[in-house]
C-alpha cells in the first residue's frame, strides 16, 4: 500500500483515483470543489491544502486544467511544495506547458524530491476504464517506482525521456487529433452535402485505411449530434495553443493546427467553449450552411 496524494478530482481525476482507492492504496484528497462522496466512503481522506496532501504522501498526483493551476497548486501559499519532504515524488498528470515543466521540476528537485509529468490521453472513457495512454517525462528510477500506479489508470504506459518530454508527447498528441477531427468532419459533411447516408459512409470507411478511432467515436458523435463533453473544446484550445507557441519557439509552421484552432474558436465564439472537441464539425457545417443528416442545407439550430 502506498501513500497517495490526489489534487484535482474532476471528470478525469475522480475515476482515476478511484482505480487507485479500489487498488487499496491510501488516498489523500484535495480540490477547490467539494470531494467525491464515492472516494471518501472507499476510505480517501481531505485535506484543507496542498501542503496537508504533501505531508500526508509519499507520492503526490496533480490532475489540473492548465499551467497556472499546476504553478499555484504547487507553488502557491500552502502548496505542495511547503509539504514536500526529501525523496518524495511529484507527479503532474495535467496537460501543460512543456517548457514550465521543465521549470518546476528543477524546483521540485531542489527540494530534494522527484518529479515525473505524465499527461494521458483517452478522455473520461480512458479514465472510467484505466485504459489511458500515458506519457512520461523523468527519470528512469523514478518512473520505475511510479509505473504500478501508472499501469492501474492506463493500459499504454511510455517513459518518452526526461522532464518535458511527456508534456511534449501530450502536445504532439493533440495536434494529431484536432486534425483528425477536422478530416473526419470534413470527410463526413461531404458525403451528407453529396446526397449519401453519412452513417454508412462512416461505416464503410471504419474497413479501411481511414479507419481511426477519432472516425469510430467522433464521427458517430457527429451523427447522432453527442456533444455532450468527454474532452471540452476550452480544453483542446488551451493545448493548440500550447502547440502554437512551441512552434513560434522553435521558428516552424503549424498551419493545420492554425486552422483546427481557428475552428474550435468559431465554436467557442457560438457558445461553444463546453461542447465536446467534436463539435468541431459544427464550424464546418457553418461554412458549409449544411448540418450532417439535415435533409436541406440548414444549420440555423447551431447558435
Amino acid at each position: 500500500m502506498t501513500k497517495i496524494g490526489f489534487i484535482g478530482l474532476g471528470i478525469m481525476g475522480r475515476p482515476m483515483a478511484g482505480h487507485l482507492a479500489a487498488a487499496g492504496h491510501e488516498l489523500f484528497l484535495h480540490d477547490l470543489a467539494p470531494l467525491p462522496d464515492q472516494l471518501l466512503a472507499k476510505g480517501a481522506a481531505g485535506c484543507k491544502s496542498g501542503k496537508e496532501v504533501a505531508e500526508r504522501s509519499d507520492i503526490v498526483i496533480l490532475m489540473v486544467p492548465d499551467t497556472p493551476h499546476v504553478e499555484a497548486a504547487l507553488f502557491g501559499p500552502s502548496g505542495v511544495a511547503e509539504g514536500l519532504g526529501r525523496a518524495k515524488i511529484v507527479v503532474d498528470m495535467s496537460s501543460i506547458s512543456p517548457i514550465d515543466t521543465k521549470r518546476f521540476a528543477a524546483k521540485i528537485n531542489q527540494l530534494g524530491c522527484e518529479y515525473l509529468d505524465a499527461p494521458v490521453s483517452g478522455g473520461e472513457v480512458g479514465a472510467q476504464q484505466a485504459s489511458l495512454t500515458i506519457m512520461v517525462g523523468g527519470t528512469e528510477a523514478t518512473f520505475a517506482r511510479v509505473k504500478p500506479l501508472f499501469e492501474l489508470m492506463g493500459k499504454n504506459v511510455t517513459l518518452v525521456g526526461g522532464n518535458g518530454d511527456g508534456q511534449t508527447c501530450k502536445v504532439a498528441n493533440q495536434i494529431i487529433v484536432a486534425l483528425t477531427i477536422e478530416a473526419v468532419g470534413e470527410a463526413l459533411l461531404f458525403a451528407s452535402k453529396a446526397g449519401a447516408d453519412p452513417a454508412k459512409v462512416r461505416q464503410a470507411l471504419m474497413g479501411g485505411f481511414a479507419a481511426s478511432r477519432v472516425l469510430e467515436v467522433h464521427g458517430e458523435r457527429m451523427i447522432k449530434r453527442n456533444f455532450a463533453p468527454g474532452f471540452r473544446i476550452e480544453l483542446h484550445q488551451k493545448d493548440l495553443n500550447l502547440a502554437l507557441a512551441g512552434a513560434r519557439a522553435l521558428d516552424i509552421s503549424l498551419p493545420n493546427t492554425a486552422i483546427c484552432q481557428t475552428l474550435f474558436n468559431a465554436c467557442a465564439a457560438r457558445g461553444g467553449k463546453a461542447w465536446d472537441h467534436s463539435a468541431m464539425i459544427r464550424a464546418l457545417e457553418l461554412l458549409a450552411d449544411h448540418e450532417i443528416g439535415a435533409s436541406k442545407g440548414s444549420v440555423g439550430a447551431l447558435g
